[in-house]
């Protein structure tokens, strides 16, 4: 098994599961390399590029009702940031631009939003830089994520230094791997922590804990050796000092969510739990969210370690339904026991069921069997209370845990293209992924980079 570098290890993902060595090269060298174009569950498709016509995607109408949907597409924007700059600019609150997912923010992305209780004139007033939003039509009901089948990915491997005919063989057979096994390991990818500065599942597990002024700190002050200069040294003067005041003359205007909180903070210094208010609630839970993704990539890792299979179910694991779409069910499991494994294991050869492990939670079960006691030995590590996950000095932060499965199927998967230059070999790829799902896992089993951060992760 090989060895997974030191900063996927810190995020939980401590293993492969391809033998292939790997075809190594960057991904994001430049921004059109990394493109995505959400599908939802009607077969809808936001594209990039504007179609001779809108496709009127959820049944959108051309009569004015409350939600008016339409393609916002962005590029190199986080996807939070974006909206409110839109929103601001049509003199709304955030909360009255609804998404179905979030995007990456090193991309060129395209995605449905519902805006509430405006007009296609009112939109067509944006003029936001880096962002389009093209209206499509109006909907009764604003945009959730029970909408979004998945994404659709085109990506450029670029800067790679082998042989042609051995990268493709490369990237065949891992695909081939990954075929067999029925998916990729369903880890939460490194977007999900942040790569140059990994920090937000450590504010979560200070929220959980009730510590919110190390929570504050840790996403102020914490800095990251990947990071840019100016931000590593603004954030270390304040982990020295703690003089929020200073901080405001030295942060970088680009860190407009550490900003605002340092405002807040300027004015009542110790009320760091109000400080938290200050920013998109979506990204507060983002961070409880965060240390439940690191605590899931961990139960992952440590199966894959012990030897159990990932599509094949043990005594006392978790099992999910999964819908004709291929989304799982993840409310409707059942465990396995000595009656119906047997059975559970034909429905998982056949992809009607997929073997799950535990988001925790204050509601949700850990597995039973081998698996159950690997997952209390992390939360013994980890030295998790799950009642925590309640938050009670903010319960809007707070998570009953759910199920996530272990592996999730690649569609539609192309090896388009090769092409040389100067800087080496590039390989363009297409394929696409159920919600939830991070197109870098796939690619960290393509490339194995040795360097995540240089690599572009």
């Amino acid at each position: 098994m090989q060895t997974a570098p030191e900063i996927d290890q810190l995020l939980g993902m401590e293993i492969y599961t391809t033998q292939t060595s790997g075809i190594g090269g960057k991904i994001r060298g430049a921004t059109e390399n990394f493109q995505v174009e959400e599908t939802l569950v009607d077969g809808s498709k936001a594209q990039i590029t504007p179609p001779k016509e809108e496709t009127q995607a959820l049944g959108a109408s051309l009569e004015r009702q409350r939600h008016l949907l339409c393609v916002l597409v962005k590029q190199n924007w986080d996807t939070f940031i974006a909206t409110k700059n839109v929103a601001n600019q049509l003199g709304l609150g955030q909360n009255s631009i609804q998404i179905a997912g979030i995007k990456d923010a090193k991309a060129i992305t395209a995605q449905y939003v519902t805006v509430e209780n405006l007009t296609t004139e009112d939109v067509a007033k944006v003029t936001v830089r880096g962002v389009q939003i093209r209206p499509v039509g109006y909907l009764r009901n604003p945009l959730s994520i029970f909408y979004l089948l998945g994404n659709n990915f085109k990506i450029k491997i670029t800067d790679i230094t082998q042989d042609p005919a051995i990268v493709n063989a490369q990237v065949n057979q891992t695909i081939e791997e990954v075929t067999q096994l029925g998916g990729i390991p369903n880890f939460y990818g490194h977007q999900r922590f942040g790569t140059t500065r990994p920090i937000t599942h450590h504010v979560g597990k200070a929220i959980l804990e009730g510590d919110f002024e190390k929570a504050a700190l840790l996403f102020l002050a914490k800095p990251s050796p990947n990071e840019h200069e100016e931000s590593r040294q603004a954030r270390t003067e304040l982990q020295q000092t703690h003089d929020f005041k200073a901080a405001l003359e030295h942060y970088p205007k680009q860190l407009r969510y550490e900003r605002s909180m340092l405002n807040y903070l300027n004015e009542k210094p110790n009320e760091f739990v109000k400080a938290f208010n200050v920013l998109p609630l979506k990204l507060q839970v983002l961070f409880v969210q965060a240390y439940q993704s690191y605590l899931f990539n961990r139960f992952l890792s440590e199966r894959v370690k012990a030897g159990l299979p990932l599509n094949r179910a043990e005594l006392g694991d978790f099992v999910v339904n999964v819908e004709r779409t291929g989304l799982p069910m993840v409310n409707i499991s059942q465990t396995v026991t000595v009656q119906n494994q047997n059975k559970i294991n034909e429905a998982l050869t056949t992809g009607k069921l997929r073997l799950a492990l535990p988001i925790v939670g204050f509601k949700q079960k850990l597995s039973g069997g081998i698996m159950g006691e690997l997952e209390q030995r992390i939360l013994q590590q980890e030295d998790v209370n799950l009642n925590g996950f309640r938050v009670t000095i903010n319960s809007k932060l707070g998570d009953r845990g759910s199920l996530r499965t272990a592996l999730t199927p690649v569609r539609n998967f192309k090896l388009l293209k090769t092409s040389k230059d100067i800087n080496g070999l590039t390989v363009s790829l297409e394929f696409m992924l159920l919600r939830g799902c991070y197109a870098t896992v796939l690619l960290r089993e393509i490339i194995k980079p040795q360097n995540p951060v240089a690599t572009g992760f």
